[in-house]
């Protein structure tokens, strides 16, 4: 039988759950939006989809040189993309993905398998 497991690097966030107003990330419940980076969770300010403005995702910006990819989870429904967000991250080389959070959070497992630069803003949903 053949192990299909993801080989997830040494040391890198797998997110493992969500929903219940929270989420559980390398074997930690975080409880309200996250901003997972590669080595990392930190709790996240935005509670909902208005919330999200460019002075949010300052932790983003000082991590900006391990990040090619920003998977912004917008809660139980994708939002429209923001192009203030766009502009902001665009000097740092970062691009945003909008997503609903549990695309955002299925999507970042699979580009931290593959050990992609990724990093998720995650709005938390019920």
């Amino acid at each position: 039988m053949a192990d299909i497991t993801p080989r997830i690097p040494e040391g890198r966030q797998l997110i493992q759950s969500y929903g219940n107003g929270g989420f559980r990330i390398a074997g930690v419940q975080h409880k309200g939006s996250v901003i997972v980076l590669p080595d990392r969770s930190v709790a996240w300010r935005v509670g909902d989809y208005a919330e999200l403005l460019p002075d949010t995702l300052e932790e983003i910006y000082a991590a900006a040189a391990d990040i090619e990819i920003l998977l912004i989870g917008c809660g139980s429904r994708m939002g429209l993309p923001d192009p203030a967000i766009r502009d902001a991250l665009r000097p740092c080389g970062i691009v945003p993905e909008f997503m609903d959070t549990g695309a955002a959070c299925r999507t970042f497992n699979v580009l931290l398998s593959e050990d992609r630069a990724v990093a998720a803003a995650l709005i938390a949903v019920e």
